[in-house]
């Protein structure tokens, strides 16, 4: 069984390639277009939203049955049509990054469970053994973190900015940023709110300054 390197990907602006046009292709495009990348997909037919993207400009759209000579320089490669054996072609010839959709043994990489916040992205992944528990954990996650963290992540993007231009002592920067993503700072957030949070954390840098 393959040992996964887990990394997040810039993909924006990046030709990555879908081949297949179901319901499973268009979950794989959403995601990558929520990524920013240039989706070009290759299939006989597409799905009606996948057809109203095409029709907007939001993705290239070749109608065509595939063939291995459509494979060029993509970033990425999802090989996610019903047919086995074109998926495994796929995988053989895709020069770069490519996911084998339900087939991870012939993908040189996998999609996890995400978990999406703004300013917050979680990836949970049992290196295919168990989707369905990434699925499950993903839930658990999202209770456990709630609907304030986000507001505070926005939060923290100035509060690290501020602290980094007036307190010249990186020893007491450091402690400022740790003490505010705290176990007992996060137990506020979730059970009093991001007020009550956000006034704490301001509190303790007025009395360093």
């Amino acid at each position: 069984m393959s040992v996964y390197y887990p990394v997040f990907l810039d993909l924006t602006e990046k030709d990555c390639l879908v081949v297949g046009g179901g319901k499973v292709a268009e979950r794989k495009i959403l995601s990558l277009l929520k990524a920013k990348a240039k989706v070009t997909v290759i299939s006989e037919e597409i799905t009606r939203l996948l057809k109203r993207k095409s029709e907007k400009g939001q993705i290239k759209f070749i109608q065509k049955k595939f063939q291995i000579e459509d494979i060029r320089d993509f970033f990425v490669i999802i090989a996610a049509t019903s047919d086995p054996e074109t998926n495994r072609l796929i995988s053989q010839k895709a020069p770069f990054l490519v996911n084998v959709v339900d087939n991870p043994s012939i993908s040189n990489f996998i999609v996890p469970s995400i978990l999406s916040k703004k300013h917050l992205t979680i990836a949970i992944s049992t290196e295919g053994i168990s989707p369905a528990l990434s699925a499950q954990i993903k839930e658990d996650l999202d209770i456990l973190y709630g609907k304030d963290l986000p507001v505070y992540l926005r939060f923290l993007k100035g509060f690290r900015q501020r602290v980094l231009k007036e307190i010249k002592d990186a020893k007491i920067r450091r402690k400022i940023l740790t003490d505010a993503v705290s176990k007992d700072l996060l137990r506020i957030l979730k059970k009093e709110g991001y007020e009550r949070a956000k006034y704490i954390v301001l509190c303790h840098l007025k009395r360093l300054l």
